[in-house]
């Protein structure tokens, strides 16, 4: 005859509450959208550049920076992140005349792995 004891019953509950369990998903921060898209072509240069990933960032650390053609750094160093939605950051620029513009960022994710990236657009007045 088989007998229970009460330590494999607890151990099995316990393997099957783990198991059946949701677990939380534990992802790096990943682009979704920007604003301008990337390899996009506008008529009219943008006054801010806008950055949005699929989940919340964490708000110490980010980076968000423009870099004209020429290497030299075209945003206002002024990144921030949206009060209302954590998954937003953005910058402010100068005024950009036609060219190719380089936008690198750095956020650090809810699991706490750092995020970069980077892409162009294209300013291109009709």
């Amino acid at each position: 005859m088989y007998q229970l004891n009460i330590t494999t019953i607890i151990k099995s509950a316990l393997l099957m509450t783990a198991l059946l369990s949701p677990m939380p998903a534990l992802a790096h921060a990943i682009l979704v959208k920007s604003q301008p898209a990337k390899d996009e072509i506008v008529t009219q240069a943008p006054k801010q550049i806008d950055l949005w990933f699929n989940d919340a960032v964490r708000s110490e650390y980010k980076a968000l920076a423009v870099i004209d053609s020429t290497g030299k750094r075209v945003d206002n160093h002024d990144v921030e992140q949206t009060l209302t939605d954590g998954s937003h950051i953005h910058a402010t620029v100068a005024d950009l005349p036609a060219g190719t513009y380089t936008v690198r960022y750095r956020v650090v994710s809810e699991d706490t792995h750092i995020v970069t990236g980077k892409f162009e657009f294209t300013v291109k007045p009709q």
